[in-house]
């Protein structure tokens, strides 16, 4: 009856009031759907510091108990017992954490969260893992740019994640490369990963954060010697002249080319943490809470259905997960250290 009064009393103003409001109802929904279509995406290149789901089951590693024991509480792909850097970048920004590209087919629907191509145990160049280096990763997100999967607004829009975490030296190692060599290497890393950058930038990205490298010293492979009480400072000073190329690098860029190009302190973030553990209720510093009984094994081993490891009992109490990785309550703690730079509001 109300309504039907309105239609008598205000005549033609009540059709032209209909159209109105129903032009903004279609207007705000059309606004909802582009804000939904140009939201935020963060795509991810890089190693297992940034893997979330790329590296086969067949492989184990991360697929095998008890990675993921944290979270999602089964292995997923992920290498530490819970959440990585991706996962922490992506909550900064308000996303879901980007679908393994991998799994990009399986999930269809979880395309607008971005996606990401970081593999484990790969490098910018090739090392004695199989799986894509960072320059076939690029090209995947081209070949998905050409499939029209992504488009230039989208992509504008979007945060990139560039994880280098150490593999091409590991390699380096490996094959018996020496230090008095090491800081020419160490160059021709960094002039790769500046390479990828202005690649990442080409295909119209505006916002890239890299990382500098974390105290390699400190992880577990190497403080294992010292019975994990001590860190390797030739190789943390190695550790420092990367980060110290890379920001000259990434400086120049900036200034040349007016960029947006982000560096993530893992090595003051890490060194941080491990200085002042009690105040992120850490006890385990150096120790892995997941590691291998003997040098043979790693942590996950199992030998004719007998485990070859040993697991703490309190993962939320030790920085390393493994001989390589920060456990779920070490990233959570990397992370609020790097929001407490400030350096992550410029992604906003």
């Amino acid at each position: 009856m109300i309504m039907n009064s309105y239609k008598i009393l205000f005549g033609p103003f009540y059709c032209f009031l209909v159209l109105l409001l129903s032009g903004q109802t279609w207007m705000q929904a059309e606004a909802r759907h582009l804000n939904h279509h140009d939201r935020t995406k963060l795509f991810a290149f890089g190693d297992s510091y940034a893997d979330t789901g790329n590296t086969r089951k067949d492989e184990g590693g991360s697929w095998i108990e008890p990675y993921g024991i944290t979270f999602p509480g089964k292995p997923a792909g992920r290498w530490s017992d819970g959440k990585v850097l991706t996962d922490y970048i992506a909550k900064y920004l308000r996303l879901k954490s980007p679908i393994p590209y991998r799994l990009r087919k399986k999930k269809p629907n979880h395309l607008k969260y971005g996606m990401n191509f970081a593999y484990g145990g790969t490098g910018v160049f090739n090392t004695s893992s199989s799986n894509p280096n960072m320059t076939i990763q690029i090209d995947f997100l081209e070949q998905l740019i050409q499939q029209k999967v992504y488009s230039d607004s989208e992509l504008s829009n979007s945060v990139t994640l560039v994880a280098v975490s150490g593999n091409d030296y590991n390699f380096y190692l490996v094959r018996n490369g020496s230090i008095q060599d090491f800081p020419a290497f160490i160059t021709s890393v960094v002039n790769q990963i500046t390479t990828n950058l202005i690649r990442i930038q080409k295909l119209g990205v505006k916002k890239i954060i890299v990382d500098g490298l974390q105290p390699l010293g400190c992880l577990p492979q190497t403080t294992a010697i010292s019975s994990f009480q001590q860190c390797n400072s030739t190789f943390n000073n190695l550790v420092l002249f990367h980060n110290n190329l890379l920001n000259q690098s990434v400086t120049k860029l900036n200034q040349e080319n007016k960029n947006n190009i982000i560096i993530l302190d893992l090595y003051d973030s890490f060194m941080s943490v491990l200085n002042h553990s009690l105040t992120h209720n850490i006890q385990n510093l150096l120790k892995p809470c997941c590691f291998g009984v003997s040098s043979d094994y790693n942590c996950g081993s199992v030998v004719n259905n007998e485990k070859k490891y040993e697991l703490c009992d309190k993962p939320k109490s030790a920085f390393f997960w493994d001989g390589f990785h920060p456990t779920q309550a070490g990233w959570h703690a990397v992370y609020s250290k790097l929001k407490g730079m400030d350096v992550l509001q410029q992604l906003l």
